[in-house]
C-alpha cells in the first residue's frame, strides 16, 4: 500500500519515525511488534494494507493517517530563516589562496573574534554567530597551518551552529576541515572528531559518527580498550574530550538501537568523568570541566548523567528518562552547564515527557527551554515541530500558547 503519492508507505514511516527521534525498537515496542517487523515494514518488505494499523502507526507517530498514506501533504514546522547563511555557504565554498594583501586579519584578531563566537554560541546566540562565521571562515585562509589549534576552533564553532540551524551537510564539511587541520596532534584530532560526530549524527549517518568518534576517543585514551598495558593516565583535558566523543558515540549506538553497546559508552564516559574530575582536585560539585589549551568542551559528572536521560529516550524508555531527569536537574552542576546546553537538554526532556504521555510535564520542558535558551525552542525545527504538536493537546499545557505566538506558529 504506497497511497496516491510516489513514497512508499514504509519509508514515510521511516522518515516520520525519524522526525519523531524513535528507534525502531521503540516504535516497535508501542505497537507490540518486534524489531524486525519494523525493519520489514519500512524497507517495504512487508505490506501494510490494513487501515486500522495504518491508524495505529499514525497515533504513535503522530500524524493523521491520510500523510502517511501520501494522501495530505505532511506540514513540517521549519525553523525561522537566519539571515546570513547563504554568507557561511559563500565561505566554505572558496578553496585554497589567501585573502588580499591587506585583507589578512592578524591571528590575535581572529582568536579574539573566536572568543566571542563561543561566547555566543554557549549563550544560544546563534543568528551572531553567522554573522561573524563568513569573515572567520575567510581570515582562516590567512592563518598558517602550524596554528592548528586556531584553525580547529573556526572550524568547529562552524560546524557546531550549523548543526543547530539543520545544515548538516554543511556542518560535516566544516568539521571535515577541522580534522584535516588538525594533523597529528591527538587532542586537536578529538576535539575535531567532536565535531564530524555532531554532524554525522544530524545527517542521520549515525553508523558512521559511531566509528568516528570512538575510534578518536580511542587514540586519546588508549586506557579504553584494556589492552594499552602501562600507558599513563590521560590528562584532564585528553578526558574531557575523550569523554565527550564517548557520549557521542553512545547517542549514535542509542539512535541505531545498540542500546547495550550505548549503555557501555556511557559507563566508560562516566569512569573518565569521575577521574578526571578525582585527578584535578575537584569537588563533588565541581562538575564542568572547560577544558584546557581551548578544547571547549563541557564534560563532567552530571553531563554523564544528562547523556543516560537522552539515551533512555532514544530508547523509548520515558519512565527510566523522566525518572533520571528530575533527579538530575536538582543537581548544582546542571545549573552551571551553558544555557545552549541546558536549552537543548530541556527540549529533548520535552519529549521525554510526552513520551511518557504526560502531556503537561512535555509543554512544562519547552517553556523551561525557552527561558533558557529561546533560539533552542524558537530557531530549531525538531524544536518547532515538538512545540505544535504539544499545542495541539487538550488542553494546552499552561505557557504553551503564549510560547506558540512568539515563535510564530499557529495553534
Amino acid at each position: 500500500m504506497t497511497g496516491r503519492g510516489e513514497v512508499p508507505i514504509g519509508r514515510r514511516v521511516a522518515q516520520w519515525r525519524a522526525r519523531r527521534r524513535m528507534t525502531q525498537q521503540a516504535l516497535a515496542d508501542r505497537l507490540g511488534k518486534s524489531k524486525s517487523w519494523v525493519d520489514k515494514v519500512e524497507r517495504g518488505a512487508r505490506a501494510l494494507d490494513k487501515f486500522s494499523l495504518i491508524r495505529q502507526i499514525a497515533d504513535v507517530l503522530r500524524v493523521e493517517p491520510a500523510v502517511l498514506l501520501g494522501e495530505r501533504p505532511a506540514t513540517l514546522v521549519g525553523a525561522v530563516p537566519v539571515d546570513g547563511l547563504d554568507g557561511v555557504r559563500t565561505a566554505l565554498a572558496r578553496y585554497g589562496g589567501l585573502p588580499q594583501v591587506g585583507c589578512q586579519v592578524p591571528a590575535v584578531e581572529v582568536r579574539r573574534q573566536v572568543g566571542h563566537a563561543w561566547l555566543s554560541y554557549q549563550h544560544a546566540r546563534y543568528p551572531q554567530v553567522v554573522r561573524l562565521l563568513p569573515g572567520l571562515l575567510d581570515a582562516a585562509r590567512g592563518i598558517p597551518r602550524d596554528d592548528a589549534e586556531l584553525l580547529v576552533q573556526v572550524y568547529r564553532i562552524a560546524s557546531a551552529v550549523l548543526v543547530k540551524l539543520g545544515e548538516p551537510d554543511l556542518a560535516w564539511l566544516a568539521a571535515d576541515r577541522a580534522a584535516t587541520v588538525a594533523g597529528g596532534d591527538a587532542l586537536l584530532a578529538g576535539t575535531a572528531a567532536v565535531a564530524v560526530g555532531q554532524a554525522l549524527r544530524a545527517a542521520g549517518r549515525e553508523r558512521l559518527a559511531l566509528t568516528a568518534t570512538f575510534d578518536a576517543a580511542v587514540r586519546l585514551v588508549p586506557t579504553l580498550t584494556g589492552t594499552a598495558g602501562d600507558a599513563p593516565e590521560p590528562t584532564p583535558g585528553a578526558s574531557a574530550v575523550g569523554g565527550t566523543l564517548l557520549l557521542q558515540a553512545a547517542f549514535a549506538a542509542a539512535t541505531r538501537g545498540e542500546v547495550r553497546q550505548a549503555g557501555q559508552l556511557l559507563d566508560r564516559a562516566a569512569d573518565l568523568a569521575t577521574g578526571a574530575r578525582d585527578r584535578a582536585g575537584v569537588g563533588q560539585n565541581g562538575e564542568q570541566h572547560p577544558g584546557e589549551d581551548g578544547q571547549r568542551t563541557c564534560f563532567g559528572p552530571v553531563v554523564v548523567e544528562l547523556a543516560r536521560v537522552l539515551v533512555a529516550v532514544e530508547r523509548g524508555d520515558a519512565a527510566e528518562a523522566v525518572c533520571r531527569h528530575e533527579m538530575v536537574i536538582r543537581r548544582d552542576g546542571w545549573r552551571r552547564l551553558p544555557a545552549e546546553y541546558r536549552g537543548a537538554y530541556l527540549v529533548d526532556a520535552a519529549r521525554a515527557y510526552l513520551l511518557a504521555g504526560d502531556l503537561l510535564g512535555a509543554g512544562r520542558m519547552l517553556v523551561a527551554a525557552d527561558a533558557v535558551a529561546p533560539a533552542e525552542v524558537r530557531s530549531r525545527s525538531s524544536a518547532r515541530t515538538l512545540l505544535a504538536d504539544i499545542a495541539r493537546g487538550r488542553p494546552a499545557p499552561a505557557g504553551v500558547a503564549r510560547l506558540t505566538t512568539l515563535a510564530g506558529l499557529t495553534r
